[in-house]
């Protein structure tokens, strides 16, 4: 473990590498904050990342930082991390975000950041320097946020269409057009307060590694809580379009009622994930829940062929950001 002696211009590094990280995880996560707003027309673009941004810092008020004690606390052994485990699994993340917003894949930024968490925990240490129940539940959210997005969001398209079924579409396209804005704000709430909060363990991993914080500290610094939120608020802003159209319509066709049920099933799993502290994947919860919706019209509504190369980027991200961080972790000891 590194003490508080641990050159200071390393852990600065570090950090700015965690908050461009952070910027990077909301520009390449705005599609899923955007994409079913944008693809209805309720908003134009950049009306939509502003508004998205918006919520995304405004998640600060609302969230308990319980993510952020998972990936500060809860998936490496203390006394394991140091510096080179910090910048191996930023080096991991980034990568595998540069490579799959370039080709408009949506993967997750969380599993991202936890696979290179893993990756270089490995190179250091072996399996055992992990803690194993943070890794599992981890895990398991990979397929449990999805399947939860995918129900929430199918039922409340059958809630729907049974309690309107007597109502003229014009209406309820009208109606569900204003709706879509509530639906959309709580979407970005969601996603700020869980995404924000990854970022916001590992700088409060570095810092105790450090000897910057320490392990018995209830909350990391304000100052980094702030800076997060910040970031992945003009990330937003700045947007991810490339993976905006295979979000909001290469999936399934969404009409206003759909996106509010898609947007309204994936803020739920959201907000419970978060209540639970565990990093989710925001990517996995409103696919789940675009395709839960489009599955309630007709199986061939969902084009599941796009699913299924999303489903495989998902299955990747561990393993490859993990192989990525464990060289990083590697070059790391010659750099400093």
């Amino acid at each position: 473990m590194e003490t508080a002696q641990a050159a200071l211009w390393v852990v600065v590094m570090l950090v700015a590498l965690a908050i461009l990280f952070d910027f990077m995880n909301g520009f390449h996560d705005a599609a899923n904050s955007i994409a079913t707003v944008v693809s209805t027309g309720v908003l134009k673009p950049g009306q939509a990342v502003v508004f998205a941004a918006f919520f995304n810092f405004v998640a600060i008020f609302i969230f308990h930082l319980s993510v952020a004690a998972t990936v500060g606390k809860g998936i490496v052994q203390p006394g394991v991390v140091d510096t080179h485990i910090v910048f191996g699994a930023l080096v991991g993340a980034i990568t595998w975000n540069v490579v799959t917003w370039y080709y408009g894949i949506p993967s997750s930024s969380s599993h991202a950041l936890i696979g290179g968490i893993v990756g270089a925990v490995m190179a250091k240490s072996g399996a055992g320097a992990l803690v194993s129940a943070g890794i599992l539940k981890t895990v398991a959210f990979i397929f449990v946020s999805p399947l939860l997005g995918f129900l929430l969001g199918s039922l409340m398209m059958v809630a729907v269409a049974w309690i309107f079924r007597r109502t003229r579409p014009n209406k309820v396209d009208k109606w569900f057009r204003r709706l879509q804005l509530l639906s959309a704000g709580a979407y970005s709430l969601g996603h700020g307060g869980n995404d924000a909060q990854k970022t916001i363990g590992i700088i409060w991993l570095l810092l105790i590694a450090t000897g910057y914080s320490s392990a018995s500290d209830a909350s990391p610094p304000t100052w980094a809580i702030v800076s997060c939120y910040m970031a992945i608020g003009l990330g937003t802003m700045f947007g991810g379009w490339r993976i905006v159209k295979t979000m909001g319509q290469k999936i399934t066709k969404l009409k206003p009622v759909g996106g509010f049920c898609a947007e309204t099933g994936g803020a739920l799993t959201l907000f419970i994930a978060t209540g639970l502290g565990i990093p989710v994947s925001t990517t996995h919860t409103i696919t789940g829940a675009i395709v839960g919706v489009g599955s309630t019209q007709r199986a061939s509504a969902v084009r599941w062929g796009v699913a299924g190369n999303i489903i495989w980027a998902w299955i990747l991200t561990i393993p490859a950001s993990a192989f990525v961080a464990a060289i990083a972790y590697w070059i790391s000891l010659y750099l400093f």
